[in-house]
């Protein structure tokens, strides 16, 4: 990790995935895989208040206590969202050490960042919060996790010595949230970068389009995807760890194997430019088009535009009807950001963004079909579902 000197592994797990059996965690294999992958050299363990509906950090903080807490770096996170005072910030950090039965935290961040929610943190003292918690042991490095504009992000990594960062990146979001414009800025500035969604939640792997599969035999060498997203992530140097959701055994063992053969620099221009056609195939298959480039952002109506193509296209990708209307009410009503919802039907049909949009997409066309597809009788009971499972009051 630049700027403190912990030798961490490529491979992190991202524990917001765990296997479940009835609802819970399956606490067995879980445990046994958890354990399994520390035995095989992965010694960074990413977890969160809300995970699991609360039930993550008790499960994890008991795992470890069988002799394994020595062997990791714990990364958690406050729960920006739903934080509404500075002494609410201590009463759950404080939890969080009971939780996870340890007296500190490796790496803490406050969780799901946006411009909006950055300065509403600030205004309630979480600066303050972060210097008197490093102070006393509770917290050794400070971070935050991040998906929002990258010119939110450039001002947050500006506005704090953050020892790290953790950002969505894949071969789909190279100029979406923070992107590679984001990538870059953070690693100039001394900073180590956690990598979550490598495989857009399993996207990028599951209900694979013949069209996307040819071009993946094309290849001189045969790899799963999950192995070509991984490897391409791994190519760039900025990146210290790369959290994997995995939680089945077959992609514990890929994933390990892959690890021990990426490296930066290492793929050749032949293998990127096959990745780069897997991605342009992506492009025209997705029923947007949107890159989440946000040039047609602020719009003047409110709506968040790259955020309801993101949920839809990601719909498409996943076939999750169910996901796809949580997301929806999560993120383009605000609850996840903490602020006012941006839904597709608050599209007044200016077309102000039209000419804005660097993929000339109809975006009050698209905006229609989104609203259709998220917004009938049940988006409130999406609604409500969405500030349980983010534990928003």
């Amino acid at each position: 990790m630049p700027g403190n000197g912990d030798r961490l592994s490529i491979l992190g797990l991202g524990c917001m995935r765990l296997p479940v059996k009835e609802g819970k965690i399956d606490r067995e294999r879980a445990k046994s895989q958890v354990q399994y992958l520390i035995d095989h050299g992965v010694n960074y363990i990413d977890t969160a208040w809300t995970y699991h509906l609360g039930e993550n950090e008790p499960f994890l903080g008991s795992v470890l206590a069988d002799g394994y807490r020595e062997k990791v770096k714990i990364a958690t996170k406050l729960p920006s969202w739903t934080v509404k005072n500075r002494e609410e910030m201590d009463r759950i950090l404080n939890s969080q050490l009971e939780r996870l039965r340890t007296d500190h935290i490796d790496y803490y961040l406050l969780h799901n960042l946006t411009g909006v929610l950055w300065d509403k943190m600030k205004d309630l003292g979480v600066l303050d919060f972060l210097e008197r918690a490093k102070a006393d042991g509770r917290i050794i490095n400070a971070g935050f996790s991040f998906h929002d504009s990258v010119e939110d992000f450039k001002t947050i990594i500006d506005a704090y010595p953050w020892t790290f960062c953790q950002i969505q990146y894949n071969f789909l979001d190279e100029k979406n949230q923070a992107g590679t414009e984001g990538l870059e800025y953070a690693a100039s500035k001394g900073l180590g970068i956690i990598v979550m969604e490598p495989l857009r939640g399993g996207k990028l792997t599951t209900l694979m389009p013949s069209e996307i599969k040819t071009i993946w035999e094309e290849a001189e060498v045969n790899h799963t995807p999950a192995e070509w997203a991984l490897r391409w992530v791994w190519n760039h140097p900025e990146i210290t760890v790369v959290l994997s959701g995995m939680n089945e055994e077959s992609h514990i063992e890929e994933n390990l194997r892959t690890a021990d053969e990426a490296y930066p620099n290492s793929m050749t221009e032949k293998e990127l430019q096959l990745i780069s056609r897997v991605e342009q195939k992506y492009r025209t298959l997705m029923n947007t088009g949107c890159t989440g480039c946000r040039y047609c952002m602020p719009c003047t109506s409110g709506v968040d535009i790259p955020t309801c193509f993101e949920v839809y296209d990601n719909l498409y990708l996943s076939g999750n009807e169910n996901e796809g209307k949580l997301m929806y009410a999560a993120k383009a009503g605000g609850i996840i950001r903490g602020d006012i919802p941006g839904y597709a039907s608050r599209c007044i049909q200016c077309k102000e963004c039209l000419e804005k949009c660097p993929q000339h997409l109809n975006i009050p066309e698209l905006l229609k079909i989104v609203a259709d597809k998220f917004e009938g009788p049940d988006l409130e009971t999406w609604k409500a579902a969405a500030k349980q499972t983010f534990r928003v009051e």
